[in-house]
């Protein structure tokens, strides 16, 4: 069988099906480096269209498996990723050399910052690359384990089953919508950067007043 991108959301779906869904989602909610450059958003929601496609419009999905991949992918990602962060995880991001990954694991602190544990680890589940390095900077900051499980668990239901959900209703809403799923994912990207804005445009202004 030929290697299969794990970048490409697509050849993920259509080779390994609600299967790549949990192993994606698992290494993009946790593994640092890693999971930084797969898709998170970009997968999950033409996963949902591609549960209500009918059959020769792509590889049909069943809906409850990937809920179900989706949400183990997401909270077990999330746990993992908060141990590599209580063991280690401030020297690892402290060692990379990639400019993305320390800007998003500024972001991520200043998330946790200054919106409180709970709030921070909802919000950050909607932002592309935070997500990321938002559970390993949670354990490195030291984040009470119960506290953290309780909010990730919350923020990862809501960010892997809303985006499903949506995708299917897309699915069923609107015709041949399949045919669409590039420039429906473009879409979604820039609409899962809109959280960060704010705390972006309130770094920037800390920064000019320093």
């Amino acid at each position: 069988m030929m290697a299969v991108n794990p970048t490409d959301g697509d050849a993920v779906l259509a080779t390994f099906g609600a299967l790549g869904v949990l192993v994606v989602i698992f290494a993009e909610s946790g593994l640092l480096v890693f999971g930084f450059f797969l898709p998170g958003d970009t997968l999950l929601l033409p996963a949902g269209v591609l549960c209500a496609a009918g059959a020769g419009q792509g590889p049909h999905l069943v809906l409850w498996q990937v809920l179900l991949c989706a949400a183990a992918g997401a909270l077990l990602g999330g746990q993992v990723g908060y141990l590599i962060g209580r063991h280690g995880g401030r020297a690892l991001l402290a060692r990379t050399s990639r400019p993305r990954v320390r800007e998003a694991a500024a972001r991520a602190e200043t998330l946790l910052a200054r919106y409180g544990y709970g709030k921070a680890l909802v919000i950050g589940r909607f932002v592309p690359l935070v997500r990321t390095v938002l559970h390993p900077a949670a354990g490195a900051l030291g984040v009470p384990a119960r506290t953290f499980t309780v909010w990730q668990i919350v923020g990862g239901l809501l960010w892997s089953q809303s985006l499903v959900l949506a995708g299917y209703a897309l699915g069923h809403s609107v015709p041949d919508i399949e045919s669409y799923l590039l420039p429906l994912v473009a879409v979604v990207v820039v609409l899962s950067l809109l959280p960060a804005l704010p705390v972006l445009a309130r770094a920037r202004r800390e920064r000019r007043d320093r």
